[in-house]
């Protein structure tokens, strides 16, 4: 059984229809690349697995467990499926131990001294433990994000979503977050990745799904997508990567 299993999901905006009967299986450890034109339902749908939209029809399942729909533990959901955007959201009144403590102190009902341990545990992984006692604003975008992604993992998630983490950061910032979403590939991690940095995805991803018009229109291995896509949709976005310098 697939660790995430999406089933025929709709997902509407008075008449504008944003995923249209969207159906994806992701298996653990996977790393599953989003990637299609702007609009096409890719940011829509990692916050629909999260339970930040709700969906007008269909079931998303996890393990097997319903998370879609009436009575749904959204706590519990968020506990297991953590989720990074292109902006930080870091706290700017907190220092970086409190922005990454927050959460399993409050939600987790962790000790204090159990959460900062942890947290600086993860802070000296991606070496910024020299940083704990800084502020937001005092650090670069790159710092800020590498920040909210320990965050969302102090949390001690199956799930990792990443929706264009890259996109509000200077090009020079770029790879030190790619590096450290490497790293949590080769960990395992399981994660959905919604970019545009298409080199990178071809790199880590165990499958590259191309949304078009709020469906997956091909999906296939990172080589397959973007060596020998099927269909003319998918030629004619990578046409347009290939030309605009990006792939």
């Amino acid at each position: 059984m697939a660790l995430i299993q999406i089933r025929d999901i709709e997902k509407r905006y008075g008449e504008h229809t944003i995923l249209n009967q969207l159906r994806l299986d992701v298996e653990e450890h996977q790393v599953v690349c989003l990637i299609g034109p702007s609009g096409c339902g890719k940011s829509t749908l990692l916050r629909c697995i999260n339970g930040l939209e709700t969906i007008d029809s269909g079931e998303i399942l996890i393990h097997g467990d319903r998370m879609t729909g009436r009575g749904v533990n959204v706590d519990a959901l968020r506990r297991d499926v953590g989720i990074v955007f292109q902006s930080y959201n870091l706290f700017p009144h907190m220092t970086v131990l409190e922005n990454v403590m927050l959460a399993p102190v409050r939600i987790l009902r962790m000790d204090a001294d159990e959460a900062e341990a942890k947290a600086m545990e993860l802070l000296k992984r991606i070496g910024l433990d020299h940083k704990a006692g800084a502020y937001p604003d005092r650090l670069s975008g790159g710092q800020q994000q590498r920040v909210a992604i320990v965050r969302a993992l102090a949390m001690g998630p199956q799930v990792m979503l990443l929706d264009e983490i890259t996109s509000a950061l200077d090009p020079e910032l770029v790879s030190e977050v790619l590096r450290m979403v490497r790293d949590l590939a080769e960990e395992g991690m399981t994660m959905l990745l919604a970019t545009h940095e298409m080199a990178f995805a071809r790199e880590v991803a165990s499958k590259v799904c191309f949304l078009y018009q709020g469906r997956i229109h091909e999906e296939g291995s990172a080589r397959q997508i973007f060596e020998e896509p099927t269909e003319e949709r998918t030629r004619a976005f990578l046409k347009q990567i290939v030309e605009a310098n990006r792939l």
